[in-house]
């Protein structure tokens, strides 16, 4: 099953209280990640506070088409999270883990 967002609640500045469908839930500060032009409007705190859940996609949306993947927003959130180390080099967010060895 695909990971998604199930609840989202705006606090303040660039963060946001987000539980997933996987039962992790922690708070995500994106105060530093907002680079690049598609993300220019969202440097505005009043424009980020209009971030929502949608339901239908399961992640934060923001007005003109601007979302997070859920996966990126689990790894904002948990980044040290010793028991979700191997999703995020799955998905390419740390260096992949070396094989055990003998």
């Amino acid at each position: 099953m695909p990971l998604r967002l199930t609840r989202a609640s705006y606090l303040d500045g660039y963060r946001f209280s987000v539980v997933f469908s996987d039962g992790h839930s922690g708070v995500v500060d994106l105060k530093d990640r907002l680079q690049g032009p598609v993300f220019l409007p969202l440097q505005n705190q009043a424009v980020f506070a209009q971030g929502t859940l949608d339901p239908e996609v399961g992640t934060l949306v923001w007005p003109g088409g601007v979302d997070l993947a859920p996966e990126y927003l689990l790894f904002r959130a948990l980044p040290n999270a010793p028991e979700l180390q191997q999703k995020y080099a799955e998905w390419g967010y740390v260096p992949r883990l070396a094989p055990a060895g003998p």
